[in-house]
């Protein structure tokens, strides 16, 4: 499973988290980084990337088109890096049992 982190999220998420999800990019790796949502979710579904994301347009997206491509939806405001990568370590096990069981197409981290 590899996660495709949105601007608004730090490309050090990379980096921090290739242990667990190999091969994850950032919108500026694949240069997306200006892009608009619907070219962000068209290339995670035609690439087969899981979007992490604090940004509720995609929630919507998710709705009107279904998944995939799948999508954590980061809720917890401001927070750093370290806390991201922390509250996304915590819940690997359950982001890569639901989405590889087709369960939900979106998972909502707090």
């Amino acid at each position: 499973m590899k996660l495709l982190f949105d601007e608004h999220l730090s490309f050090k998420l990379v980096s921090r988290l290739n242990d667990i999800f190999p091969n994850s990019k950032h919108v500026s790796d694949v240069g997306l980084k200006f892009a608009n949502d619907k070219d962000i979710w068209d290339y995670a579904r035609n690439n087969k990337f899981t979007i992490v994301s604090k940004d509720s347009d995609f929630v919507d997206f998710a709705d009107l088109y279904g998944h995939p491509p799948y999508l954590i939806w980061i809720r917890s405001g401001n927070i750093r890096v370290d806390q991201i990568e922390h509250l996304i370590r915590k819940y690997t096990i359950r982001i890569i049992s639901i989405f590889e069981n087709n369960e939900v197409g979106m998972l909502q981290l707090k």
